[in-house]
C-alpha cells in the first residue's frame, strides 16, 4: 500500500481532466505555447478562453511554471 498523497497543485489534476475532458498534458502545453508569461494573466486567460475555474486554472499554471517551462 503506497502512503503517497498528492498534494499541491497536482492534487486538482484528477477533477481537471474530469470536469473538462483534457489530459493535463494538454492543459500544460497550452499554457507553455501561450503568449503570456505572468501567472495571473495566464489563469485570467485560461478562464475567459478555456471556461476553467480560477482554482483550476491557478492549480495548473502555478504547477506549470513550477516545471521551469517561463519564458
Amino acid at each position: 500500500m503506497s502512503d503517497a498523497v498528492v498534494k499541491g497543485p497536482a492534487s486538482y489534476f484528477p477533477s481537471i481532466e474530469k470536469k473538462y475532458g483534457r489530459p493535463i498534458a494538454e492543459w500544460k502545453d497550452l499554457i507553455r505555447t501561450s503568449p503570456l508569461t505572468k501567472h495571473m494573466e495566464l489563469v485570467s486567460w485560461l478562464k475567459s478562453e478555456h471556461g476553467l475555474g480560477h482554482g483550476h486554472a491557478s492549480a495548473l499554471v502555478a504547477h506549470t511554471l513550477a516545471e521551469g517551462s517561463a519564458k
